[in-house]
Parts: structure tokens; sequence; C-alpha cells
């Protein structure tokens, strides 16, 4: 992939394993496994204000960034995120052929992204990554970018308005969301930001379809009237709190990892169960009645 090609080492891949999806898929009635991850600093800011690109990692967490992409089947981000960085969207790790790239999603319900001027579509173009799938619920989006998008293989995923109503405009529920990329084929999801995405999805019962946690904790603070990750605590909920963390430094990051249900995503090779709450307090799990989580519902042991 040239000389901007990145290099992540066979140790730090492997202490990362027992937080990422199975090589082999899960059953197609199974959610895509999803892991939330993202960049903080130490006050909890992903960026200085909204709108504003904002670098915290250091080279080494850039390169696991890349990894984790090169371990899942979709990048996930909001359309806030592509319309402020522009992103590419694609893996840059050395060895990565175009059919391992990862599917770009952007939530974008009402169309506001001009993808077809886009640095992911331009890339998708040449070959160095795969269009973007958009999940909206406008049916006529511009024909422009519906030509472009569509002749690079990307596609608008439409869902309905029953979907993304909600009191203060257009959310759409995250059972929904993962619903329909699992009926696109999409196994595994990475889902990087901004920080609308990831705080909708750090709460009840949306939580409990978080599959697992890799943070990168940058060595800065960016002070007040940033963009932080600090979930609504609903009433009466406890402390949520991550289970079987791991922490493991990084260049002059530091990386966490867990997960927020009782068991490790690498449990289910073990078959053993661990009964720990995700939300303390509860005794319970919140996982939707109808939520299919076959694919990696299997409780397990943490490792030593």
């Amino acid at each position: 992939m040239g000389s901007s090609a990145l290099v992540f080492s066979p140790y730090d891949r492997e202490v990362l394993e027992p937080y990422l999806p199975p090589r082999t898929p899960a059953n197609h009635g199974s959610l895509p496994f999803s892991t939330l991850t993202f960049a903080t600093s130490l006050d909890s800011a992903i960026s200085l204000s909204p709108g504003v690109q904002t670098i915290l990692s250091g080279p080494e967490s850039k390169a696991m960034t890349h990894y984790l992409r090169s371990r899942h089947e979709a990048i996930l981000v909001g359309v806030g995120t592509v319309m402020a960085d522009d992103p590419s969207l694609n893996c840059r790790l050395e060895g990565i052929t175009l059919e391992q790239q990862p599917r770009p999603v952007v939530i974008d319900p009402v169309v506001r992204w001009d993808v077809a001027k886009s640095k992911c579509l331009s890339l998708a173009q040449q070959g160095k990554g795969k269009a973007p799938y958009i999940v909206c619920i406008q049916s006529n989006p511009p024909f422009g970018q519906r030509k472009a998008l569509e002749a690079a293989g990307g596609k608008y995923i439409y869902m309905g308005f029953e979907d993304a109503m909600t009191d203060d405009g257009f959310r759409f529920g995250w059972n929904s969301i993962l619903t329909a990329l699992r009926d696109e084929g999409l196994h595994s999801l990475m889902i990087e930001g901004g920080g609308s995405i990831i705080n909708s999805l750090l709460v009840p019962p949306e939580v409990e379809l978080i599959s697992s946690v890799i943070l990168t904790i940058a060595p800065t603070w960016l002070g007040q009237g940033g963009v932080t990750i600090s979930p609504e605590r609903k009433e009466k909920q406890k402390q949520l709190r991550l289970q079987h963390p791991k922490w493991h430094p990084l260049g002059e990051d530091i990386i966490l990892c867990g997960t927020l249900r009782a068991y490790l995503p690498s449990a289910r090779q073990n078959q053993l169960t661990v009964p720990v709450p995700a939300i303390e307090g509860t005794g319970s799990s919140n996982i939707p009645n109808d939520t299919n989580l076959d694919g990696y519902a299997v409780m397990g042991k943490p490792p030593i």
C-alpha cells in the first residue's frame, strides 16, 4: 500500500484479541458484533468544540485504529463527523487488500452529507477503500450523489420515519440500525463516533448492544467547551462500569479495553458462566427481548 502503510505489532494484536469479533462470522440471525472505540482526553473530551477536528492519538494508537478497522467488516460514524473531518474511513494497515477493507457506514437521516465530494468516495473510486452505506430516511437523495455512490459500490439504506422520530428530531434506534446492517450481510461493526453517536449508545437498553469497548486515552486535557463523552443518566440508573478491564500502554497513550456485558467476547470458546451484571445495581440484563445475540452470547471466564 505504499510508504504510508501502517504496521501494528503481533504482541499488541494479541493483547486486543479477546475484545475483537470472531474471525469466523456468527450465524446469520445475530446482530453485528459491535465494538465501541474512540480517543479521549483526560477530561473525557473527544474534540475541542463541535465540528473541530482534534488529533488526540499518537502514531502507535493510530496504527492500532487501522488494525481494528482491519478486524471489522464495517466502520460506523455520524454525519457530523464526516462533515467536520472528511475522513478517509479506510484501512491503511500494511498488506490489506481491497476485499479486506471495512465498509464505511454513515448515519445521515436527512442526507446532509454530499458524498460525491468526499475523500471516502474518492478513495473508493481509486480502489483504496469501499464506498459507504448511508443510513437515512430520505428516499430521494440528490440524483448526482446517488449515482456516484452506487457507481462506486455504495448505497443508501432507507429506514422508516417510525425508526427515527424522537422528541428532539431524527435519531434512529440502535436495534433498527444493527438489524438493517445485518440484513446487508455485515457481521461486525466498529463504532468510531462522534459524540452524539457514542453517548446515545451508552444508555440502557442500547448499551447492551455493545459487544466490547476499546478506548485510547491521550495524556492531555482539552478544557471546558469541548465535545465530551458523558451519557445521559436515566432515573434510578446506577453506575455503568466496564467489566474485565485491561490497560495497555501504547506509545504515549493508554489503551483501555473492556466489555459492558458480564462476559468477554472471547468467552464464547470457554463455555463458562460469569454472573456479573453489566450495570451495577440492576441484577439483570437490559437486552431487548427480541434481540438475537446468538453469535456472542455464551458467557465465559475472563482471562487471568
